[in-house]
């Protein structure tokens, strides 16, 4: 099948104004649509609101933002309130045509005090939720962490730090898997681990809000930037191998599941065509993405790292490293843009640099032509793909979350969503055809929400939610309408240009 008839431009989207679906083309790769199943995503934190109803104790997220972290000191008290709308919304995703749904349950509603006694009515909430789900024929898909740490562990032993968090997520996996795992076949233990170890540890964006100075966007009144964010993953590469272990020696074997984690991928280019821009971008990749694959995969952390970060990266025993190998049925990945690397290889201690600073590279945007219009990089999702097929064995994958943000304003025309997400649907298909083992897409995020960087500000939703509004009422925007057709096979997607002529793909 050739090219272009594997994906064709989404034409008519950018001038469709109208109130009935867009326009419906006539090709598409039927082959690579049928290997891979197609989800919606959106978290507990950032949707379910009911912060402080029926026993849930404050997560870590709580503390941040009500300490004014979050654009216009906004917070996820209410946000898109799923915990009291969740039938409106299964039914919505229903209508939508959705295969499967992720969601991520909150640790501190089904154990408030983060080990111990479960929450009833935390337990009665998802129990709901997922038969709700079974009910109308949507797959459950699972995310056992996002950000959300329960704050009394925090307090107690400060969370993620401490060895200690290994046995009390372990446990709290368990009930988990106990509770809801007849009918949950699909876990991700970590959301992000690599994004929370540095911007919770090294730069302080994310809570816990760690950081040291010179480093950090704030004003730094604790941490360690220099050693925590390689403690802190460390930490979490661990609990991720106790929670696999567990449900392949408990579970398996009755509930026949998969468990996977979840990890925030760029994809990364040269600047140039130098050898020392090329040997950048490999060390970028190893910082980001070789975190936490080559321990999966190989039992250790990439050779350029520990080059590089000496004995600040913590050491795996034999015991570790062999129970860590091999620890997925399943890989998540988060993607939405690509980043041009250049060399910075500077004569600077290792004491003097943080997590950041480490790789010795300097990131630039590419997404953006000179006027400053975004354009499109789509083709980084199938390099992305095409790193993990050559460098780790081209594992089970799921892309967890790809989507486009635009201001939240009441428009429902969000024609730069639709071809954002058409073409990297098309790279997708492409990456697939190519022998990427892909199963499923999830677009982020089905509504509007609460947003962790930018609060009520901008969106990713294709139903637009009006927060202005006391019954918080959800409209489908064009991209909702594009994504009903494309999963009825009456909508085609962009075959984007190559990165040389990326500035010709113009979509804002």
């Amino acid at each position: 099948m050739s090219s272009l008839s594997t994906s064709l431009l989404c034409s008519g989207i950018s001038a469709y104004q109208g109130t009935a679906p867009p326009p419906t083309p006539t090709i598409w790769d039927q082959a690579a649509m049928d290997r891979s199943h197609w989800f919606q995503r959106q978290e507990i934190l950032q949707v379910e609101g009911a912060a402080a109803e029926d026993g849930r104790s404050p997560s870590i997220w709580d503390t941040f933002v009500h300490n004014g972290h979050a654009p216009g000191r906004s917070n996820g008290d209410v946000a898109s309130d799923g915990y009291h709308k969740y039938k409106e919304d299964v039914r919505l995703m229903k209508e939508t045509g959705l295969e499967g749904y992720r969601f991520s349950i909150s640790w501190s509603r089904l154990i408030p005090n983060g080990r111990g006694d479960v929450n009833p009515k935390g337990l009665e909430y998802y129990n709901n939720l997922i038969d709700e789900l079974i009910t109308h024929g949507i797959q459950p898909h699972v995310t056992l962490f996002h950000y959300d740490l329960p704050q009394v562990l925090e307090d107690e032993y400060q969370g993620w730090l401490s060895p200690r968090i290994v046995g009390d997520f372990t446990e709290y996996a368990n009930v988990c898997f106990g509770e809801f795992g007849d009918r949950v076949s699909h876990w991700t233990t970590l959301n992000e681990p690599n994004v929370m170890a540095a911007g919770g540890y090294d730069t302080a964006i994310f809570p816990p809000g760690r950081c040291s100075y010179p480093f950090g966007a704030s004003n730094c009144s604790h941490g360690d930037s220099v050693h925590e964010p390689y403690i802190v993953a460390h930490n979490f590469l661990l609990a991720h191998s106790s929670v696999y272990s567990l449900y392949k020696r408990k579970y398996q074997a009755e509930q026949q599941g998969s468990v996977g984690i979840n990890i925030f991928i760029y994809h990364y280019v040269p600047k140039t065509n130098s050898m020392e821009d090329m040997l950048a971008t490999k060390r970028a990749q190893d910082f980001l993405t070789g975190w936490f694959m080559q321990p999966l995969v190989h039992g250790d952390y990439p050779n350029s790292m520990k080059k590089l970060v000496g004995d600040k990266i913590p050491k795996f025993s034999k015991d570790q490293w062999r129970k860590l190998i091999g620890a997925f049925d399943f890989i998540g990945v988060n993607y939405y843009n690509t980043l041009g690397v250049k060399d910075n290889t500077k004569n600077i201690p290792q004491d003097q640099r943080d997590f950041m600073t480490d790789p010795l590279v300097e990131f630039s945007v590419v997404d953006r032509d000179e006027s400053g219009a975004k354009i499109l990089t789509a083709y980084g999702l199938q390099g992305v793909l095409e790193h993990l097929k050559q460098n780790y064995g081209n594992p089970p994958i799921y892309i967890q979350e790809n989507g486009y943000p635009m201001p939240h304003d009441a428009t429902l025309d969000d024609a730069p969503r639709v071809k954002y997400l058409c073409a990297h649907v098309g790279s997708l298909l492409n990456a697939i055809r190519n022998g990427s083992n892909t199963l499923g897409y999830f677009t982020w995020s089905f509504l509007d929400l609460f947003e962790l960087m930018e609060g009520y500000e901008s969106s990713y939703g294709m139903y637009y939610v009006d927060f202005e509004d006391e019954e918080l009422k959800r409209y489908p925007k064009l991209s909702a309408r594009w994504y009903t057709n494309f999963l009825n096979r009456e909508q085609t997607v962009i075959r984007e240009n190559n990165p040389t002529s990326a500035s010709n793909s113009s979509y804002a």
